[in-house]
């Protein structure tokens, strides 16, 4: 449902490494909420250290998924942020949508500019305002600068700086689960009891409406809630654990909405198919494998050449002891037929682990 047609548009915490192949459940929320074949897009690709190549994927996707314009304005220090020119496309769009990258650059150009208050305006008249990893950081009022994984919380695990504002009373983190961020928010929140610590989890989405936040997408979104919390943070030392007993947590997977001001569960639903979450780890698989061969580009092709002998070493060894099974009389299903495509790719170098740290940086 679209969300231009009066009141603050929708906010949309996206914990990066959406589904850009198949189903694009998040990617095609976000288009909806923005005004569908209506909607008008500006992509701020500020805090990613990618080239042109970023705004045209997205452009391509917005695109593809009904969006009747899309524009990339990517203001790279806060004189560009001053510049009528790099402001004046926010003024009509219906949806903004900030990329993954470095979160502190982003802050560092965005916030306290005229560019950020016209995000701010924009979504004060109904644009959907949104981003993922990076982009979803900077739309509370205290933003994640950098910090450590782990899953105790400990002093100095991590930094705040400003963002937007446009999420109040909360801290976003996002990649949560996948890259162990739960100590991290959870030393924020024993550090501001007063503050809600929201984890994204990737390809999902935290859709806020008012003070509602609805969960959308594969993964869950995780709340660490202090309001009663008992810890030592201000008298922790150096690195020391912190303390923190009485946390409220909230563990939301998709359709769940929760209730910001009143910090309770409002609503949850079924979850989607087996076979639908089947098919969205297969669009994940895709995308890693894409991105482990265009982060390989330049390699020499003497490693290609390795990798193809070493696999088709493998493959032969793995055929040849599969005739010697099926000689030796072992029983199996469809023993005389031919190796499937499975058998054959069993062994293939497996994909490498979490390719959406290529544009991420550390945050």
């Amino acid at each position: 449902m679209s969300d231009v047609q009066g009141g603050p548009g929708a906010l949309f915490a996206i914990g990066g490494a959406e589904d850009k192949l198949k189903k694009r459940t998040v990617l095609q929320e976000f288009v909806d909420a923005a005004g569908g074949s209506k909607a008008r897009i500006v992509v701020v690709p500020t805090a990613s250290a990618l080239g042109p190549d970023v705004v045209d994927v997205y452009r391509a996707l917005f695109a593809a998924l009904g969006a009747e314009s899309v524009v990339g304005v990517r203001p790279e220090n806060r004189e560009d942020a001053d510049d009528p020119a790099f402001i004046s496309p926010l003024n009509d769009a219906t949806g903004v949508f900030m990329t993954g990258g470095n979160q502190l650059k982003l802050a560092g150009v965005v916030t306290g500019t005229a560019f950020g208050r016209a995000v701010t305006a924009a979504h004060a008249r109904g644009a959907a305002v949104g981003g993922t990893s990076a982009g979803a950081s900077i739309l509370a009022e205290h933003m994640i600068a950098f910090g450590r994984s782990g899953a105790t919380p400990r002093q100095r695990m991590s930094q705040l700086s400003g963002g937007l504002g446009l999420v109040q009373g909360a801290i976003v983190d996002q990649h949560f689960a996948q890259r162990n961020r739960y100590g991290r928010l959870l030393s924020l929140v024993a550090q501001s009891p007063g503050l809600l610590g929201i984890g994204v989890d990737e390809d999902t989405a935290a859709v806020v409406r008012g003070t509602h936040l609805e969960v959308v997408g594969r993964g869950a979104v995780t709340i660490f809630d202090g309001t009663r919390i008992t810890s030592n943070a201000h008298n922790a030392k150096r690195s020391e654990p912190i303390l923190a007993s009485g946390v409220v947590l909230h563990v939301l997977p998709a359709t769940a909405t929760f209730d910001l001001q009143d910090r309770v569960l409002l609503s949850y639903g079924p979850q989607p198919p087996a076979e639908e979450i089947a098919e969205m780890a297969a669009a994940e698989a895709d995308l890693r494998k894409l991105a482990k061969e265009i982060a390989a580009e330049g390699v020499s092709p003497r490693y290609y050449e390795e990798r193809k002998r070493r696999a088709g070493r493998r493959t032969a060894k793995s055929a040849t002891a599969a005739r010697s099974a099926i000689g030796a009389g072992e029983s199996r299903p469809g023993a005389t037929e031919p190796l499937s495509r499975s058998t054959q790719a069993a062994g293939a170098d497996p994909v490498s682990p979490d390719p959406t740290r290529a544009d991420n940086g550390n945050p």
